[in-house]
């Protein structure tokens, strides 16, 4: 088992594990190295997958929106793992591939609407030390979303900083699932000051 990754991957035993691999290779195709990572933890890998399949079913903050906010802040964050499966969620979901190719290079592309470029400043500002949120951003997005929709997009930001920053930290790097689906390349991400 090579391993690319900061901490070694290491085999996912067990009956619960046979079962996760299955439900990983239905879904994705194959185990990533990820879950071979964080099985050594087999707790906090439960833990944050069961949290993460809870995240689906919020449901105040449009799908499409949604996407783009986590994929935003993936980006931001720098998590290639992140971003690509997303994009290939997105695939799967049936939401705008064109859009989530795009998401990268938000600030300079022309495929994205105000309210889509406000989610996704609003993401990327989150995901900065210190935060750097404003109460103009927040005012927009209450005018745009509604209090539940902002309460929504701020908890799913956050999801994905928990997720993009452990993955970086690891090690764990994209799997090449939209690759494998036959999805264009992610467009290139442009520096931004």
């Amino acid at each position: 088992m090579t391993s690319t990754t900061r901490v070694p991957r290491t085999e996912i035993t067990g009956l619960y594990g046979g079962l996760l691999k299955v439900a990983m290779r239905k879904m994705l195709g194959g185990v990533p190295e990820g879950a071979e990572v964080m099985w050594h933890h087999r707790r906090v890998f439960k833990d944050m997958m069961r949290f993460g399949g809870r995240t689906e079913k919020w449901d105040r903050l449009e799908r499409n929106l949604a996407s783009l906010a986590t994929m935003a802040a993936a980006a931001e964050v720098g998590c290639s793992f992140c971003l690509d499966l997303h994009y290939f969620m997105a695939h799967n979901k049936g939401l705008d591939e064109a859009k989530a190719r795009e998401v990268p290079r938000w600030r300079e592309s022309s495929v994205f609407t105000p309210v889509e470029r406000r989610v996704m400043e609003y993401a990327a500002a989150m995901c900065q030390t210190p935060v750097t949120v404003t109460d103009d951003m927040t005012a927009a997005l209450l005018d745009d979303l509604g209090a539940a929709g902002v309460v929504e997009l701020t908890a799913r930001v956050g999801v994905m900083n928990l997720t993009a920053r452990a993955n970086v930290a690891l090690g764990i790097r994209s799997q090449e699932y939209a690759a494998s689906c036959g999805l264009q390349p992610l467009a290139s991400r442009v520096a931004h000051t």
